[in-house]
């Protein structure tokens, strides 16, 4: 495929001249054609106008014609893996294993959502039938259900090239809740994006859809992501990406005239709690599956274990083995330069900290943008006495901390802000008798995990991929399987409407066959 290097508008193709730069080869630093062009004000506008219009008809279109749309992208996704093979590693430094995984990822949960919609009892539907010799008042008939709440804005993740990005969950679930989506590219990854983008704007025409269904934006996030955060016509923007850019995004959106939710993946460390028992007993294979957690896609996960939580006296049980491991592991190339030079400060800020001690770290290749993988440890007092351990460190490096009592652990898991995960490894003696941490988990996390290491998120119907702020900038949702869908909806009453005017969702019949709450 030769890749044009603009925006897509619509059924168009930008024709902006300001660079919004290459995409750069993380391995060796060389820089990709083509040049992208940042989408003008003009095109930003034509686009989410095209969307506004959209909205009009998407709202209002079955499940079973989203659906379809949903499983065409799918299928075009596909039809395009030999040209996203070709291109996503060059822009990422991923293998192709990587590619093929996360586009099957990505088109799975494509289908995941079309069955949802095609379904239908999704949108909760719920009827009160009217009673009228109630007394001492009559009761009026009303009905309720989920609605999309408008054209949306997702922005494209640079850790997940495909699978939280231009056809990603955010875009899914939004499309499928009948929302309109503007992609706001991410520039690690701009040929990764066309490819995709064209494959989606594909999907819209063989539909026969409105062509303002989708659209995807090239461009500074400083201008073009602002603009589109800040016009009157978005009604929800998702995000994946650091506690910076999402708290801008937050606080943009909260200034505008109409405020507008964002939902903003950003920041964890994931905490995991070994107990002494366990440890004892599996010490080497917990060793070796923290190292495999730690280590995964580089690090760059946005569930990737930064902090271990171990009984002082069975601490050596597990860092024995994974200190061998990480001593004997290699660098590889991180995403892009920026994530590198960040995860750089990071493990200089761990490595300055007078009372962080450096257990292990591996060898650096001579390749560009590398990440050794490390690991640190510390007591809890000076864990709990020092806030900034508590912070993110993005990539292939662990702090493991190390307790004397459970009282002790109840304070640093105390300590923490919200989490994507939180894990605990206990025997089942352990875990019966360690009930009062699983309050302090559920408090701090959207998923626990017994026995477990954080990383692989299931695509499922009750995945939550969300935690507490600032994990996520609202912990009452999930980026990840089908409750995600509930994020770009409202709720909406008919009181006494005419059975020929409700929704198909609502009518006496129940023409689509769907579950409902009805009294």
């Amino acid at each position: 495929m030769t890749l044009q290097g603009t925006s897509i508008i619509g059924a168009s193709r930008g024709q902006g001249s300001e660079s919004a730069g290459q995409s750069i080869n993380p391995v060796s630093n060389e820089a990709l054609e083509p040049n992208y062009s940042a989408a003008t004000s003009e095109e930003l506008e034509r686009a989410v106008s095209l969307a506004d219009d959209a909205y009009q008809s998407l709202r209002n279109t079955s499940g079973a014609d989203k659906a379809t749309l949903l499983r065409t992208i799918a299928d075009n996704i596909e039809a395009s893996i030999e040209d996203l093979v070709a291109r996503m590693p060059l822009e990422t430094g991923l293998p192709e294993m990587r590619v093929r995984g996360e586009a099957g990822r990505t088109c799975g949960q494509l289908r995941m959502f079309a069955n949802l919609v095609e379904e239908g009892s999704w949108v909760d539907a719920r009827i009160d039938r009217a009673q009228p010799d109630r007394e001492p008042l009559p009761k009026v008939d009303t009905r309720s259900m989920l609605r999309p709440l408008g054209p949306v804005a997702v922005f494209a993740a640079s850790n997940f090239p495909l699978a939280f990005s231009t056809a990603g969950g955010d875009t899914a679930s939004a499309l499928a809740a009948g929302c309109p989506v503007i992609v706001k590219a991410h520039s690690s990854h701009s040929g990764t994006a066309e490819i995709v983008g064209l494959a989606i704007q594909k999907a819209v025409a063989d539909c026969g859809l409105p062509e303002g269904v989708f659209s995807l934006v090239y461009g500074s996030g400083r201008t073009i992501g602002q603009a589109l955060v800040k016009h009157p016509s978005i009604k929800a923007v998702g995000f994946t990406g650091s506690y910076g850019g999402g708290r801008a995004l937050m606080d943009l959106a909260a200034t505008r005239d109409e405020p507008i939710p964002v939902y903003a993946e950003m920041s964890a460390i994931n905490p995991v709690v070994i107990l002494p028992e366990v440890a004892a007993e599996k010490g080497e294979a917990l060793g070796e599956g923290l190292f495999g957690s730690l280590t995964l896609g580089v690090g760059q996960f946005c569930t990737n274990p930064g902090l271990v939580f171990i009984h002082a006296d069975s601490a050596s049980s597990v860092t024995g083995k994974l200190v061998e491991l990480v001593n004997g592991s290699s660098s590889a190339a991180m995403l892009n330069a920026g994530i590198c030079q960040a995860y750089g400060s990071g493990l200089d800020h761990l490595r300055n900290h007078a009372d962080v001690e450096l257990l292990a770290s591996g060898s650096c290749g001579d390749a560009q943008n590398q990440a050794v993988p490390h690991v640190f440890q510390t007591t809890a007092s000076t864990f709990l006495a020092s806030d900034d351990l508590t912070e993110e460190v993005f990539g292939p490096a662990t702090l493991v901390v190390t307790y004397t009592s459970d009282d002790e652990l109840a304070q640093l898991f105390g300590s923490l802000g919200g989490q994507l995960t939180a894990s605990v490894h206990g025997t089942d003696d352990e875990l019966a008798s360690h009930s009062g941490i699983y309050s302090l988990m559920e408090s701090s996390a959207g998923r626990l995990v017994f026995n477990g290491f954080p990383t692989g998120v299931e695509v499922c119907a009750s995945m939550v991929h969300g935690g507490p702020f600032p994990a996520t900038s609202d912990g009452r949702s999930t980026s990840v399987g089908t409750m995600a869908i509930y994020r770009f909806t409202r709720p909406v009453c008919w009181q006494d409407c005419p059975d020929a005017l409700l929704p198909d969702e609502l009518k006496d019949a129940n023409p689509l066959g769907i579950q409902r709450a009805e009294v």
